[in-house]
C-alpha cells in the first residue's frame, strides 16, 4: 500500500554523513558517470524534482520521491575518517511507547528530509547528507537528486522499525563468499524497504558483504515497534549482533558487542545516557529523550532525532536555532 508521510510542522535539519568532526571535509563522488538508481518514468523524476523545496537555512531541503528505484546500483560513497560523536539509543521500557533516538554530529553539508514509498517496500523518512551525491547547496532541478535514496543516515519505516550508525574505529568486515557487496551506508535503505523486525533487519545485513573502504568503519543500533532492539557490529572481520537484554540499549562509538556494561560506561556520552536511561526506567517520551540527548551533544552536533516507533511522530531539532520540527509517519 503506498502511504505518504504528513508534515505537521516545518521539517528539520540534517547534516551529515556518519556523525564527526567539523573540521573534516566531505569528499563527494564525483557526478559525472554516476550509475543512476532511479527506474522511474519521466514523468515520475519530474515530479520527484519539482516536490524539492528548502526549509532550513542548513541549507535542509525535503522531497518526495515517486516511482521506483534499485536500491544496490550506484557509486559508493562512505563518509572519510575523522573523530566521529553520535549518540543512539532506544528506549523500549514502555513497550507501548518504544522509542529511538540520536544525535547526528558532522559537516554542516546540505541536507535532505526524503520521504520514500518504493512499490515492493515499506515507506519510510529517511535523512541524506546530498554532498555525498555530488550536490550543492542549490540543489534545484538537480538530477543527481535522484539517487538520494541511495544513502540514508539514519531513518524509520512504516512499520516502525528504525536504524542508525555510528563510527566504529575497530571495525573490520570480511567478505563472505558468495554474497554482494553493498556499502556501509547503502545497507540502511535495505534494511528501511525490506524489514519490519530487528530479526528481519538482522537477516538482511546477514545477506550481504559491507565495504567499508573509504571511509571509517560503522557499527549500527536497530530497534522496532515491538520493543526489540540490536546492535550490529564487526569483531575480527565477522558480524555480530547483540540484542538488547534490558529496558534500553545506547550506542556511542566505542565496540559494544561483548563488552561489559561497566566499561562502556567509561565512555562519557554512553555513561550519561546510561544515567539518565537507568532513572528513567527505559521510559521516556520524546521531549524527555530529546533532554538526554543535550546533555551529550558536542559543539558539531548538528541535530537530535526521535523516532517514535508505533506512533510514527520523527522529531527533529536543528543545530541552527530554528526550533523542534515534527513529521508523522503513517504506521501499518
Amino acid at each position: 500500500m503506498r502511504r505518504t508521510l504528513l508534515a505537521t510542522g516545518v521539517t528539520l535539519l540534517l547534516a551529515v554523513a556518519s556523525c564527526g568532526s567539523p573540521q573534516s571535509p566531505a569528499s563527494p563522488p564525483a557526478a559525472a558517470g554516476m550509475p543512476t538508481a532511479s527506474r522511474q518514468d519521466p514523468g515520475e523524476a519530474e515530479r520527484t524534482l519539482a516536490s524539492l523545496r528548502k526549509v532550513d537555512d542548513l541549507p535542509l531541503y525535503e522531497m518526495t520521491y515517486v516511482g521506483d528505484y534499485d536500491p544496490t546500483v550506484g557509486t559508493s560513497a562512505t563518509p572519510e575518517a575523522s573523530p566521529f560523536g553520535c549518540s543512539l539509543f532506544a528506549a523500549l521500557g514502555d513497550r507501548t511507547r518504544p522509542l529511538f533516538a540520536r544525535n547526528f554530529d558532522w559537516d554542516p553539508n546540505p541536507a535532505l528530509v526524503l520521504r520514500t514509498d518504493p512499490p515492493d517496500g515499506y515507506a519510510s523518512v529517511s535523512l541524506v547528507d546530498i554532498s555525498y551525491l555530488g550536490v550543492g547547496p542549490d540543489p534545484a532541478g538537480d538530477r543527481r537528486l535522484l539517487n538520494a535514496p541511495l544513502l540514508p543516515f539514519d531513518g524509520m519505516n512504516e512499520r516502525g522499525l528504525a536504524v542508525g550508525l555510528a563510527a566504529d574505529d575497530r571495525a573490520t568486515a570480511r567478505p563472505v563468499p558468495g554474497r554482494p557487496t553493498v556499502g556501509s551506508v547503502r545497507i540502511l535503505r535495505l534494511v528501511l524497504d525490506n524489514a519490519a523486525t530487528v530479526d528481519e533487519a538482522i537477516a538482511v545485513f546477514e545477506r550481504y558483504n559491507l565495504d567499508f573502504d573509504g571511509g571509517p568503519p560503522l557499527h549500527y543500533l536497530l530497534a522496532d515497534a515491538t520493543g526489540a532492539s540490536s546492535v550490529i557490529e564487526f569483531v575480527d572481520g565477522t558480524m555480530r549482533a547483540q540484542r538488547g537484554r534490558g529496558r534500553w540499549q545506547a550506542l556511542t562509538n566505542v565496540p559494544a558487542v561483548d563488552v561489559p556494561e561497566r566499561q562502556l560506561r567509561q565512555d562519557h556520552r554512553y555513561g550519561v545516557i546510561a544515567e539518565a536511561l537507568d532513572r528513567a526506567g527505559g521510559v521516556v517520551d520524546a521531549p524527555a529523550a530529546l533532554a538526554v540527548l543535550d546533555s551529550v551533544r558536542q559543539p558539531h552536533t548538528r541535530w537530535s532525532v526521535t523516532y517514535g516507533l508505533r506512533t510514527g511522530e520523527v522529531r527533529l531539532i536543528t543545530a541552527t536555532g530554528g526550533g523542534e520540527r515534527r513529521y508523522q509517519l503513517p504506521m501499518t
